[in-house]
This record gives structure tokens, C-alpha cells and sequence, in this order.
């Protein structure tokens, strides 16, 4: 994958996200998606709160774990670190296993940056 990553805003969240040109697909920070969901400003919070809700959802048979990618993009500290991405399709999907009243919005809004 090229790394061509670039920061989506979604209201006051960035968004880390990266376009594989190779698929045409936009690929999104998990913890970043996650963070805007629970509206956690904390990012150690919102990754513990990815691997809880990954490890759950792995103990249920979900496919949303395995459908993640890891890809290198830049961390709060300035460098590039490795974290869970996902596209669009599995970002939807993953909305779905947080209670959040951030859900739809997210949803209309990854409907709209996912396929710019």
C-alpha cells in the first residue's frame, strides 16, 4: 500500500485514514472511529476500549476482527507507529457493536468521506 494517509475530521475527532490505491478504498483508524463513537478524547482510554470490544467480539465469532489491517500511520507522538485500520465496510459494521449515540452520524459521515 502507498502510503497516501490523510486526516478526516469528524466534528471534533481527527480521523486517521489511508487510500490503498490498489482497491480504491479508503482504510480508517479503528481507535480513531472508536474514539469518536464513545466520544473519548483520551486515546489510551478509546485503544482499551477497542481491545475489550475486539476481544469480545472474537469470543462471539465475529468477522469484524479479522477483516482489520494494520498499517503504519503517525501517532499523537509524531511517529509512525502500526494500528488496526478497517474500510468502510467493516467501520459499518463495527459501529453497530458500540452503543453510541454517535452511530448514525458517523455512519452518514463515513458514507460521505469513504467514497470521496
Amino acid at each position: 500500500m502507498k502510503n497516501d494517509t490523510s486526516l478526516a475530521i469528524f466534528e471534533t475527532h481527527k480521523i486517521r485514514r489511508h487510500f490503498d490505491e490498489k482497491t480504491e478504498s479508503w482504510y480508517f483508524s479503528v481507535i480513531d472511529i472508536v474514539a469518536a463513537l464513545t466520544e473519548q478524547d483520551n486515546f489510551q482510554v478509546a485503544r482499551s476500549y477497542w481491545k475489550k470490544l475486539a476481544q469480545r467480539l472474537r469470543n462471539e465469532g465475529s468477522e469484524v476482527v479479522t477483516k482489520c489491517d494494520r498499517l503504519k500511520m503517525m501517532a499523537q507522538d509524531g511517529k509512525m507507529r502500526e494500528t488496526d485500520v478497517a474500510d468502510v465496510e467493516t467501520i459499518l459494521r463495527l459501529t453497530q457493536s458500540v452503543p453510541s449515540k454517535k452511530a448514525e452520524p458517523i455512519k452518514l459521515w463515513l458514507a460521505k468521506v469513504g467514497y470521496e
